[in-house]
Order: structure tokens, then C-alpha cells, then sequence
């Protein structure tokens, strides 16, 4: 009954979002519905959230730990950013949704667009809107974090002189466990007190390498208690 309520208000919540967002468009091509739609969608599937840290720049690269669908409502409510994603999201429905919050799209599998991805990333974060990516690259279990990989960071190592890269902890608590989509099969979505974890920029460096560990050892850290919590649930102790 939860779900099938859930998913009557996230319809209702499309059709009410929908003609205001076309018409802020066409009318001043920047539309503030994409954020206020994200930020109501996680609210009706059950995330509390809250924001902690400085508030954004524009300009500005996001780094965060990935656990879940919900990780996208929840970030792209608390802060506006726009997402990088993988060029296929499956339903051409789905596509249209992310297009209007200015997805962008990268060719992962393909190693030969790397230079392509930097310079994409590089324009996208020419616009005040903040960009965020997921250096996981899939969603993790939420008792640890996944390697971050780092080839999405060639366009901010170093950073242009106006962006900044900011790691984001997506801390949803002893609940961390409970909502991870690892492997794409976590099911147990339910009232999550959320809090998005705005961490300082990291320091400027050429090294991407570099820039990825720095950004999930601090993720991590602001992490801690979260990732010990769950850990501790999984094993029993």
C-alpha cells in the first residue's frame, strides 16, 4: 500500500510540475522546477533531508558516494546540480526527465572518449549550475565505499581557476544498508533521515588519481560512524 501511494504521488507530482516547468523554459530558458520536482519526489518516497556545509558556488564539481536511485532526488534537491550519467538510462521517458535537469551523458565502456568526456564536463561547468558525478560508478552496498575511479576528473585536474570540486557524504544513517542498490537489487526503501554532507573543496591538483582518493577519503571519514554502524549490522556484532 506504502508503494502504490508513493507512486500515485510522484505521478501527481509529475502532472504539477510539468506545465510550469515548459513555460519557465520557453519563457526564460531556465526553469527552477527540476530542483523543486527532485527535492518533493524525495520527500514522497521518504527521505527527510537535510543540508550541512557551506552553501554551493557555481561552478562547482561534486563528488558523492552512490547507494541508490534516491541518491539523485536527494542530491539534486538539496543542491541543484545537474548529473553525469552513463549515455544509457534505459527508457527514452526516463531520458526526457534527466534531460531537463541538464544530464550529461558519458560513453563509460568507451575508453577512446576520455578526452571527450574532460572537455564535456569542462563546458557543463562553464554554466552556474553545480555538476555532479558518482566516481563509483555503480550504486555500493552502504557498509563501505567502492573504489572511486577517477577518469571523469581529467577536466579539473587541475580546475579551472572559478570551479571548485567538492566531496558530498549522502549519509542516510544506520539505514545506509537498507537503501543501497547494490548490484541494482536493493528493494527496503523506507523513512530515511538524510543528511547530505557538504564537505570543503579539495586542494587543486594535476593528479586525477589523486583527486579521487582525496575525495573518498574524506567522504569516508565524514562517513565514519554510518559505515561502522552498517558494517556492525551486517555482521552482527
Amino acid at each position: 500500500m506504502r508503494a502504490a501511494l508513493r507512486v500515485a504521488g510522484l505521478v501527481l507530482l509529475f502532472l504539477t510540475c510539468l506545465l510550469p516547468h515548459l513555460i519557465a523554459k520557453a519563457v526564460t530558458r531556465h526553469s527552477p522546477w527540476p530542483r523543486r520536482f527532485l527535492g518533493t519526489a524525495a520527500a514522497i518516497v521518504g527521505a527527510r533531508v537535510r543540508f550541512a556545509g557551506e552553501p554551493l558556488r557555481p561552478h562547482t564539481l561534486l563528488i558523492a558516494n552512490h547507494l541508490s536511485w534516491v541518491d539523485i532526488l536527494v542530491l539534486g534537491g538539496a543542491t541543484g546540480c545537474a548529473f553525469v550519467a552513463k549515455d544509457s538510462l534505459g527508457h527514452p521517458f526516463i531520458h526526457w526527465l534527466a534531460d531537463q535537469n541538464h544530464t550529461l551523458y558519458v560513453h563509460r565502456s568507451r575508453r577512446s572518449a576520455s578526452a571527450d568526456q574532460a572537455s564535456a564536463i569542462a563546458a557543463a561547468l562553464d554554466q552556474p549550475q553545480p555538476l555532479a558525478l558518482f566516481p563509483e560508478g555503480t550504486t555500493g552496498p552502504g557498509t563501505h565505499l567502492l573504489p572511486f575511479r577517477s577518469a571523469l576528473l581529467d577536466a579539473v585536474a587541475p580546475a579551472p581557476p572559478q570551479v571548485e570540486v567538492r566531496p558530498v557524504a549522502i549519509d542516510y544513517g544506520p539505514a545506509a544498508r537498507d537503501v543501497g542498490w547494490y548490484g541494482e537489487s536493493g528493494k527496503d526503501n523506507v523513512t530515511l533521515e538524510t543528511v547530505v554532507r557538504v564537505l570543503p573543496p579539495l586542494e587543486r591538483s594535476e593528479d586525477r588519481k589523486l583527486l579521487a582518493h582525496l575525495a573518498r577519503e574524506r567522504i569516508a571519514a565524514a562517513l565514519g560512524s554510518t559505515l561502522a554502524a552498517s558494517s556492525s549490522a551486517r555482521t552482527g556484532l
